[in-house]
């Protein structure tokens, strides 16, 4: 009896490094000039150690800087594509800002926020509702093109590097979750680890593996198989 496989497209996905922003935790959406720290650049190449066994078909990066020098640090032979859709929520007038700056100068509009993160724009920046209509896009293209591959039984993967906010609205879109909880459903680590994976078209994906951070502890390996 012969069984048939069906493709299957994994999703790895991680944020970028720790940044020079980080110490406190600043907003730097899209228009801060974020760097990855002597930190960050460890993180990242510790999981490009752990990742180093898994090949992958594309990588796939915001195309702010820091999330670009993660996938390098992560893939460094690899040709890095850069997607607009991937960059982090912009947080308007709020860049630059801590959050007890922002509870401090906006604690109306954080509050709103903070109950509803989906419907509510932040003060000259996006929704959450904003940030999903890009990554719904991305996503959609994402599956097309797996099933527009040569060969429809082959198994793909993609590494791909985005951000907090950016990378916790993805899984919300992908897993079908509530949008207005993606704050309180995920987490996403500095160069954490989390996987997805697609199976037969119209099932949507299984999370494998979520905000994983065994690399930063030595393990190595795909640990998601």
């Amino acid at each position: 009896m012969c069984l048939h496989h069906s493709a299957m497209l994994t999703i790895v996905l991680t944020r970028h490094g720790h940044t020079d922003h980080s110490d406190p935790d600043q907003y730097t959406g899209q228009n801060i000039e974020a760097h990855l720290t002597e930190a960050g650049r460890a993180g990242a190449m510790a999981l490009g150690e752990r990742l180093a066994g898994v090949s992958f078909d594309r990588v796939v990066s915001s195309p702010l800087e820091r999330a670009v020098e993660t996938a390098r640090l992560v893939e460094p032979a690899a040709h890095i594509e850069t997607d607009d859709r991937l960059k982090e929520a912009a947080y308007g007038d709020w860049e630059g800002c801590t959050i007890t700056e922002v509870e401090e100068r906006w604690p109306k509009e954080r509050a709103i926020w903070e109950a509803d993160p989906a419907a509510t724009r932040m003060p000259g920046g996006e929704s959450g509702d904003d940030v999903a209509r890009r990554v719904r896009s991305f996503l959609d293209e994402l599956t097309a093109w797996e099933s527009g591959r040569a060969n429809p039984n082959d198994d793909h993967r993609l590494l791909v590097v985005g951000h907090s906010t950016l990378n916790r609205v993805l899984l919300a879109v992908a897993l079908e979750v509530p949008l207005r909880d993606f704050r309180r459903r995920f987490r996403q680590d500095w160069v954490n680890l989390t996987v997805l994976r697609y199976g037969p078209p119209g099932d949507g994906p299984m999370l494998l593996l979520g905000n994983d951070l065994a690399h930063v502890n030595g393990i190595r390996g795909s640990t998601w198989d």
